[in-house]
């Protein structure tokens, strides 16, 4: 009769019970975490719950996580955009650049994960692209939210969004409001700048379009930052902002061709054709057109 050997059991490494070569439990963390824990703070049953494929292919996880996450990235740019724009109409510019700084590092994050979607290749995104019907990106609401906030003002954009009345709502809002570059200019004008008078007391719903008298006026901010430096320094973060923003299009456009070339978007769009055409678009020109200028005989 043959007889099996017992299991072994791991040595204890005398630290709170733990297998040797393993990390033992500190006696100071919490094991009653009924009343307060992590999955219940981050709601996690939730969020984790939310990913729900509408085909059996195993990559339309991919597609669903990658969107969700450019999403909640989206909601945190436009929670620390709405904050800094409050505490500029306040007259409190520094920590506004805070707030600045973060959203170009969000921005860089969300521009990351585009190599992620890039793994996606035209094959396999092909068996289940038919099953997202007319969904689309281009009916994100916080995308069109942040591009309104940024000042690319557009109400032909809106009727996208008639179906759902709370997004109608908030972009109609957000249209009529002062943007970030807007709310810039009305403090440098409070501050005794030479802000074009045309620019302070205009149709807020339309895009900003470049004005020379503004493009002079920041030329003499960058011509002597040492006794402006925190305009200077907010100047350069919104041209951060810009440049960072600028290179998520253009991956999201290059990540478009890679996947379905020049096909039309599943929202009606020319898809590729139409993600170019943002790239020509700009937030702020007059802090481009200073680099032009400056050092220019005048």
């Amino acid at each position: 009769m043959t007889t099996q050997p017992l299991p072994v059991t791991p040595p204890l490494d005398g630290s709170g019970g733990a297998p040797a070569g393993a990390r033992p439990l500190e006696a100071s963390i919490h094991r009653d975490i009924a009343r307060s824990n992590y999955a219940d703070y981050l709601r996690l049953d939730v969020l984790l719950a939310a990913q729900q494929p509408v085909s059996d292919h195993h990559d339309e996880m991919l597609f669903i996580v990658q969107h969700q996450t450019t999403e909640l990235w989206i909601k945190l740019v436009v929670h620390e955009l709405r904050s800094a724009m409050a505490l500029i109409a306040r007259d409190e510019l520094s920590p506004a650049l805070k707030r600045l700084a973060r959203v170009k590092h969000i921005q860089r994050q969300m521009t990351d994960q585009w190599s992620v979607l890039a793994t996606l290749t035209p094959t396999e995104y092909a068996q289940f692209r038919d099953q997202l019907g007319q969904a689309s990106g281009f009916q994100s609401a916080q995308y069109r939210l942040l591009e309104f906030l940024l000042g690319n003002k557009n109400a032909a954009m809106i009727p996208v969004f008639a179906h759902d009345p709370a997004a109608t709502a908030t972009l109609s809002a957000a249209l009529a409001a002062p943007s970030l570059y807007e709310e810039f200019l009305l403090y440098l004008h409070r501050r005794g700048y030479a802000v074009p008078a045309v620019l302070l007391d205009r149709d807020r719903s339309t895009p900003h379009l470049r004005d020379e008298a503004l493009v002079a006026m920041f030329v003499g901010i960058y011509e002597q930052p040492e006794s402006q430096w925190e305009v200077y320094e907010a100047c350069e973060e919104l041209v951060d902002i810009e440049d960072t923003f600028q290179t998520w299009r253009f991956r999201h456009l290059k990540t478009v061709e890679r996947i379905i070339g020049f096909k039309r978007g599943t929202g009606g769009s020319s898809g590729a054709s139409f993600l170019a055409k943002a790239l020509e678009l700009t937030f702020f020109p007059e802090l481009w057109a200073v680099r032009t200028e400056i050092g220019r005989p005048r």
